[in-house]
């Protein structure tokens, strides 16, 4: 029997690390002006994701995205 906090966790799925590539793709959607939501959708990546890749993109500047673990 599942519960109600197994169904969510399955539908939330597990972690997994997004490549350089996909990072460099969600800060170029940003930096062509979309929205959190429009690169989310866009990509199919959560917009906690998108929000921490573009927040942690602001706070160290280009390329030391890889090395945040994000």
């Amino acid at each position: 029997m599942q519960t109600a906090f197994t169904n969510i966790f399955e539908r939330m799925g597990h972690s997994q690390e997004l490549s350089e590539f996909k990072h460099g793709t969600v800060i170029g959607h940003h930096l062509c002006n979309k929205s959190i939501c429009e690169i989310s959708l866009l990509l199919n990546i959560p917009r906690s994701t998108v929000s921490g890749i573009i927040t942690k993109w602001k706070q160290l500047g280009t390329g030391h995205i890889a090395a945040t673990g994000l």
